[in-house]
């Protein structure tokens, strides 16, 4: 299970250097692609499938859900690491999450999430302010 907060910066090349905690749990290869709210995704080979099979169940009829799959997968990239144990981020991706500099690496239970620091920050203490909220919300889901 993939928990924690990490700090790294992004090079001009798009190379990010993944924690060696989350290395281990990624495995030599992993799949990366747009994630919600403005960061990026990153999935273990096996939690990705379990993230696939999902999307498969969903009515192809449906123009909303069409959007949704095409969201993920047309940004998908399977990546591996290097010596440094850094990943490239595709220009797409980096685009998608404003990976400019500073880049905050966050554990999310089945996979990780690359932020944007200014955006992370906002994100966190948006949700910190309306936490008794969100928390309320959750007992919709049997939380």
């Amino acid at each position: 299970m993939f928990m924690g907060e990490y700090s790294n910066n992004i090079d001009e090349k798009g190379r990010l250097v993944i924690p060696s905690k989350f290395r281990a749990m990624l495995g030599e290869e992993f799949v990366i692609t747009r994630g919600l709210d403005g960061c990026i995704f990153g999935y273990p080979v096996l939690e990705w499938k379990k993230f696939e099979a999902k999307l498969k169940e969903l009515p192809v009829a449906n123009k909303k859900t069409r959007e949704f799959v095409r969201f993920f997968y047309s940004a998908a990239t399977e990546c591996g690491f290097d010596k440094s144990g850094r990943v490239s981020i595709p220009t797409a991706l980096r685009e998608h999450g404003d990976l400019r500099r500073e880049c905050i690496i966050v554990g999310v239970g089945g996979r990780i999430e690359i932020w944007n620091k200014d955006e992370w920050q906002k994100n966190t203490l948006a949700a910190e302010d309306d936490f008794e909220s969100i928390a309320d919300a959750m007992s919709d889901f049997g939380f």
